[in-house]
């Protein structure tokens, strides 16, 4: 009792120390005084502005101290131990959970889950009608009337933007593309901007203009710095390209913005303030966090289902804050303006007459290239004619304002690749200049129109909302999935090219892998020579200038026609030579880290090129190949194997070698102690063995970013388990070529029940005659029906109908039909001491699911596994679905570019098509006691058509175009892997609603699952023939990281005094996590998590150091200011937000 008093007096305490700190500030800022006038009102607005969101930053975060330090004492009255004791933050993985409490941390995550206020827009996707009524002259809209006296107080303020949409890569390559219009759109547009002070132009893609900045003079790059600096020329969202919101994952993205804002920084000296995505297939709110994190303000969106775009025009929401769904703050916040109208090209910006507005195109003058469809062109404005085409256009400007809560008006004037003539700047320029001549001679109009910028725009905007009181609305939710027009939903392209799907992902988690080790290296460099010094024969600044090229070649593979498939075949080609490219310029990379980190003795290093002391098990030979394995020639003279673990978490792995040798052993090259194997047949063909190659499978246990050195040697005849094999083929008892492994068949009397597999975690049945899991249940007593199938979907055949192709999945009537072959599969039944797998041969797909024999977390995974090849196939999607008995009604969840999940609701009264959504990474299907859950290591389309079913699509080979600018269809099907984990597990609640939708995170087992499928270990071997020189395990940290604490990335800075070499500073950046409170993974996983959102880095990376850490903005623009309110702490106390990513300069030792 007298405990709880003394609690309750502190407590008390706090909140009066807390309060007078918030009285203090206040006082504080009251005091602040304006040391530097500004030249100009619009400058002083934005200041004042940008100083008040300070002070609300501050304020938040004072107000944050205050709920940690009250939360704190409230986890210590929990976790209080029997003798009295107060138990530490970070719950141990020996604790025992009671399984009704809350796992400790997850209850931050339910924190930011309150909020209820602003639009859902899962709540506008139920009340839609989607009944698409035409609406006249704005065909999905509806007819917009004025008075004509609206603007008589408050004038209108016209912001017409010049712009040229260019594509990294579409129906041409990048590099022709750049060579054929970009660099003429880019040279005009310096002369042009530098001739008159009135001209402006945004611009977004920045790997194209990087490419131009390094073909022009000094002189060409004062001039430009001029522009920017004037305002004339804005580089808006400043990413390497304008990204796909829909496959992306959030690694990639962010590492694509990082990218062009870091050549920015370096390069003009600027920071990009407004977004501009004007061209993906539908808007993902993790692309806004992640522009909100890296400090805009502002940005523009366009592709948004047309019934959405008119339901937000008729409540004139189409500005609006947007908003993390699990943030309950205003934290998230970023001002969003939509687009109302179909396209982004002119004849649908100026307003809703897409007829009028093309007439105020004047790139299509008659004489001119271009025409306007509605065969009214433009004329050239005169004397005679400019007080009634002046009064046309004002009428569309105004009829668009009534869709916007203020009189301000963003026109965007441009298309693709627009103004790569000289004489397109001059007709658009001189017409126009004379419609705003006219409007500024005539007051009575109320209007004022000029070219502008998008920070023009957003300034303007800012003033007038704040003049007249007036605040934007708060939207939750996500924009997919994206319909043009009719029942054309854009969900194909989430599938289309999965081979390069695939291959993208292989590449971020390369990159990913060899960012860290290259940084650990330099460190290790550093501290082993003396700062500035490297090692003798480390090819450092040749490596970064690889890791360089890398990362842009896969932030170009963001681009919206490259991840989605969307591209033609030979710009296709492109892509996978520069991914392919990269992914073995990255492995030379960690081959040469990883030598200089293992060598006992470091004065041994030597770089060859030519021979690497290290090689990667596998090889690729080229783009559109897949990896084979090399086979290791075994004798009694040990084989050195490194293994190298990319994450954060020890993990316990299965690691696949194959080798010459039936019989081998694998040791710790340091210990001594043998590792369980397990040798199998590798399979040249479905009933036929190699003779000559076996696969070697041991289980290593490997710490977090190590390196650890294993022996391989051949043993004695017969000392290792092999795997045994059951086949069947229903209708003939099979011939198979196995003579070193025991093979049995089916009897007759085990035909007709299911096969059956178990580990320590669950038991799977599966069907006897076609191999696909029928039944799943949990050592805990769970038992969920789980059923695979696979399925055809064809496309519409009537004559004139629009069908499938690279963006549109345009279903045939039938819907989808059940697989089905003429021959009966081959079934495999593999069992063994490490793992046991069903595979089925069909003529489409191989198909495996497999079961680890290991404790942890590691065995309480199903993996899932396909090879896919529908080359012979015309007009077909394939298609795998889960059909289970979970009660999940008609929704389900899927992430946002694996950074958060969704909520989705299949809706009856949309179309088939329309009920697929994006899966970067995972989907779940719940109800009130159990959770299914599928991960996947690539992106594609996933829907939950009807309860308990969740479907995705494998592989699409469509023959027509769908009508969108590609001119082709899909038909470059390559033989296509896919790989996945599926979890099920006990549930023990309900979901939080947030304006009614609930809002979910992964479970902590999903988390380290999915860690673990993305970003497997890394296998290297040494030569046979090379010299045994002493090696010994790099073991970077101490321990993992905390479970909900990921490692996204230790990234080293390019040098600014010597641009294109590595420099002693690394981002380090870390996302935590959110996850589920209903499910706790019993046993508890090896690593900890913490109740608190305060970590210190210094424990976290033990015994790893950091000599200086600064808290920066996601793409390293914005440091925070030492003195500031969050940095009233000792320099390696950092706050980590649940979902929040945190990005830090450091520099390491």
């Amino acid at each position: 009792m007298k405990r709880g008093r003394v609690f309750s007096l502190l407590i008390g305490g706090i909140f009066c120390v807390a309060l007078m700190s918030l009285y203090r500030m206040l006082e504080v800022m009251q005091k602040v005084e304006h040391r530097h006038p500004l030249d100009t009102h619009d400058q002083q607005a934005d200041q004042d502005l940008s100083r008040l969101q300070q002070k609300i930053e501050r304020l938040e975060s004072l107000l944050s101290d205050n709920n940690r330090l009250v939360a704190m004492l409230r986890d210590s009255l929990l976790l209080q131990k029997p003798d009295g004791r107060v138990g530490g933050a970070n719950i141990s993985s020996g604790s025992a959970h009671n399984s009704a409490k809350p796992i400790p941390g997850c209850r931050l995550a339910e924190e930011l889950k309150d909020g209820t206020d602003g639009v859902q827009l899962l709540d506008v996707y139920d009340l839609l009608p989607f009944d698409n009524p035409d609406g006249g002259a704005w065909k999905q809209g509806f007819e917009i009337s004025y008075r004509g006296d609206e603007w008589d107080q408050q004038p209108l303020e016209v912001f017409l933007v010049p712009h040229s949409h260019n594509d990294p890569g579409w129906l041409k390559t990048f590099d022709d593309y750049y060579q054929d219009q970009t660099r003429h759109i880019l040279d005009n547009m310096l002369t042009q901007l530098s001739l008159d002070d009135r001209k402006k132009m945004i611009w977004a893609e920045i790997s194209y203009f990087s490419k131009w900045w390094n073909g022009i003079d000094e002189q060409k790059r004062a001039m430009v710095k001029r522009l920017v600096k004037a305002g004339q020329l804005e580089l808006v969202t400043g990413g390497w390209v304008m990204p796909d919101e829909a496959n992306s994952h959030y690694f990639a993205l962010l590492d694509q913005l990082i990218e062009g804002h870091q050549w920015m920084q370096t390069h003009l000296g600027v920071k990009p303030s407004n977004g501009w995505a004007i061209d993906p297939f539908g808007h993902s709110p993790s692309m806004a966090y992640l522009l909100k994190g890296a400090g805009l303000r502002n940005m523009v969106v366009q592709r948004v289902h047309y019934a959405v775009k008119k339901h937000f025009a008729r409540q004139q929401t189409l500005e609006f804050l947007w908003r993390q769904s699990w943030d309950s703050s205003p934290r998230s916040d970023i001002t969003c303006h939509m687009m109302p109208f179909y396209s982004y090209d002119v004849p649908h910006t100026c307003g809703p007459n897409p007829a009028i507005c093309c007439q105020f195109d004047f790139h299509r003058l008659a004489g001119r290239r271009v025409y306007c469809p509605w065969k009214i062109p433009p004329q050239p404005i005169t004397e005679q004619n400019v007080q009634e085409r002046a009064l046309l256009l004002l009428d569309q400007y105004r009829q668009k304002s009534r869709l916007f809560r203020s009189p301000v008006l963003l026109v965007p004037l441009g298309d693709d690749f627009r103004y790569t003539e000289s004489s397109e700047w001059e007709v658009q320029s001189t017409n126009y200049q004379k419609l705003f001549d006219y409007f500024e001679q005539h007051p009575e109009l109320h209007v004022k129109a000029r070219f502008g910028t998008l920070s023009d725009y957003f300034g303007a905007l800012q003033r007038r909302l704040s003049s007249a009181g007036m605040s934007l609305p708060t939207l939750r939710g996500d924009f997919f999935t994206y319909a043009d027009r009719d029942d054309h939903y854009w969900s194909g392209y989430f599938t289309s090219r999965p081979f390069y799907k695939r291959l993208d992902r292989v590449l971020e988690a390369s990159l990913r892998a060899t960012e860290i080790l290259f940084s650990l290296t330099m460190a290790e460099i550093r501290r082993f020579h003396g700062d500035g010094l490297t090692a003798a024969g480390y090819p450092a600044r040749e490596h970064f200038q690889k890791l360089t090229e890398a990362r842009r070649n896969l932030a170009l593979f963001q681009h919206h026609d490259a991840v989605t498939g969307t591209a033609r075949d030979p710009v296709v080609i492109d892509y996978g030579n520069r991914l392919f490219h990269s992914l073995m310029n990255l492995r030379q990379v960690l081959q040469s880290s990883a030598h200089w980190l293992l060598l006992f003795d470091k004065s041994q290093y030597h770089h060859d090129q030519s021979e690497y002391f290290l090689q990667m098990d596998e090889e690729i030979s080229a783009h559109d190949t897949l990896p084979q394995k090399k086979t290791i020639t075994l004798s009694d003279k040990p084989r050195f194997l490194v293994i190298f673990n990319p994450t954060e978490q020890l993990r316990t792995s299965v690691i696949n070698i194959v080798v010459d040798s039936l019989d081998a052993f694998v040791t710790n090259s340091e210990t001594g102690r043998s590792l369980p194997v397990q040798v199998s047949a590798v399979w040249a063909e479905p009933n036929r063995a190699s003779k000559t190659n076996f696969q070697l499978s041991f289980v290593a246990e490997i710490p977090p970013l190590a390196l650890m050195v294993y022996h391989v040697t051949k043993a004695p005849a017969g000392s290792a388990p092999r795997t045994s094999y059951t086949v069947h083929r229903r209708g003939d008892s099979p011939t198979v070529h196995a003579d070193n492994f025991q093979v049995s068949h089916l009897k007759a009397s085990e035909v007709e029940a299911p096969v059956s597999l178990r580990n320590s975690h669950m038991e799977i049945w599966s069907s006897a005659e076609t191999g696909l899991l029928q039944k799943l249940r949990l050592m805990s007593g769970l038992v969920r029906q789980l059923r695979v199938e696979f399925l055809w979907y064809g496309t519409r055949t009537r004559v004139n109908q629009d069908k499938s192709g690279a963006y549109l999945f345009l279903p045939g009537e039938e819907g989808a039909q059940p697989y089905s072959s003429s021959e009966a599969p081959l079934v495999r039944v593999s069992r063994g001491p490490i793992f046991s797998d069903i595979t089925s041969y069909f003529r489409h797909f191989t198909h495996t699911v497999r079961l680890f024999h290991m404790e942890g977390h590691a065995g309480k995974s199903l993996e899932v596994s396909n090879l896919v090849d529908i080359r012979s196939e015309n007009n077909r999607e394939l298609v795998m679905r889960f059909v289970s008995d979970v009660a999940n009604g008609n929704c389900f969840y899927s992430d946002l570019n694996g950074f958060q999940m969704q909520q989705r609701r299949t809706l009856a009264k949309l179309p088939l098509q329309a009920n697929f959504y994006p899966m970067t990474s995972s989907a779940f299907l719940q109800d009130s006691t159990s959770r299914v859950t599928l991960l996947s290591a690539q992106s594609q389309g996933v829907a939950s058509l009807r309860p308990g079913e969740l479907e995705l699509v494998l592989d699409r080979r469509l023959q027509q175009d769908d009508n969108r600018g590609l001119g082709q269809g899909v038909t470059d099907n390559k033989l296509t892997p896919s790989v996945y984990h599926l979890l099920l597990e006990d549930r023990r609640g309900g979901a939080q609603e947030v304006g009614g939708a609930a809002v979910q995170h992964l479970s902590l087992l999903a988390h380290l699952t999915s860690l673990a499928l993305c970003h497997p270990p890394i296998t290297m071997v040494t030569p046979s023939n090379s010299q045994l020189l002493k090696l010994s395990h790099f073991l970077p940290l101490g321990s993992s990281l905390p479970c909900d604490v990921h490692l996204l990335n230790m990234r080293t800075l390019d040098d600014v005094q010597e641009p294109g070499s590595p420099s002693q500073q690394v981002a380090l950046f870390l996302h935590r996590k959110g996850f589920d409170c209903n499910s706790a993974p019993h046993p508890p996983p090896t690593c900890k998590w913490s109740a608190q959102d305060e970590v210190n880095l210094d424990d976290l990376f033990s015994p790893l150091r950091f000599r200086s850490i600064r808290r920066s903005s996601l793409t390293l623009l914005y440091d925070e200011e030492p003195n500031s309110a969050r940095q009233q702490q000792p320099h390696d106390i950092t706050r980590l937000r649940p979902m929040e990513i945190s990005a830090f300069r450091v520099q390491m030792d």
